[in-house]
């Protein structure tokens, strides 16, 4: 059965609650649901608990939740390039529970993956793990964490089939495996849709069983840094080489 939806805004929007729990994929502006989260301000939700890398820029992917007065919660790794994000958090406006990125890319996973919690020895003896209970295994100490699970999971995909298969593209696959993963009911978008069959089984990043809407990606992609590399320098051509001779 196709995934792929006529009205991605109508199908959202029978799920979207006020105080609902959001996992987003991406990692800053890279490989963001912008058209998902489009979706999400115009419904006007409020009060959502939201886990995510971090909130993207001003204006922006998540920050465009943010300046909606959306957000009530975040759970993200660092405030990032969004000004907005760390006024907010410096005033007391937002709740923000700091989560490093491996444990946050970890607890996405156990909630996918049905384990409600595991230990790691990440943020042990700093505040990220006050107040969480500690264990001691082969003399280390380790922290609990809690697994995430979402009421409802967005995430950016380079292509998916009709079944919701998707794949990723190079860093642009970032938290977005995760993030599907943990969804109670998970959309994704993509730039381009395939038939069935249409990805190679070894080539599928997320099962379709991971998501349940899909729809066309339309949004122009956002470069938050835009960094080059220098051209290498090319060498000057011999005027005495014929244009057919081959260079050793």
């Amino acid at each position: 059965m196709s995934k792929v939806m006529e009205d991605a805004a109508a199908q959202l929007a029978t799920v979207l609650r006020d105080g609902m729990t959001v996992a987003v994929g991406g990692f800053g502006l890279c490989g963001i649901p912008t058209d998902l989260i489009t979706i999400v301000r115009d419904s006007g939700v409020k009060g959502l608990t939201v886990a995510s890398n971090n909130l993207g820029v001003d204006g922006k992917g998540l920050g465009l939740l943010l300046e909606n007065g959306q957000i009530a919660k975040v759970l993200s790794s660092y405030v990032g390039e969004n000004k907005l994000f760390m006024q907010q958090y410096i005033d007391g406006q937002l709740e923000v529970e700091f989560v490093p990125q491996g444990t946050l890319a970890e607890r996405m996973r156990a909630g996918g993956s049905g384990i409600p919690a595991f230990y790691t020895p990440t943020g042990y003896g700093t505040p990220i793990a006050e107040g969480k209970p500690t264990a001691e295994f082969d003399g280390r100490t380790y922290v609990l964490e809690r697994a995430i699970t979402a009421d409802v999971a967005l995430v950016h995909a380079h292509t998916a089939d009709h079944y919701g298969n998707l794949r990723y593209r190079l860093a642009a696959r970032n938290f977005n495996p995760m993030a599907a993963m943990c969804g109670e009911v998970t959309f994704a978008e993509a730039e381009h849709l395939v038939e069935p069959g249409g990805i190679d089984p070894d080539d599928v990043h997320t099962p379709g069983v991971h998501v349940h809407h899909l729809m066309q990606a339309t949004a122009a992609k956002d470069i938050e840094q835009r960094t080059v590399r220098p051209r290498p320098q090319q060498p000057e051509p011999d005027p005495q080489q014929s244009p057919t001779q081959e260079v050793a």
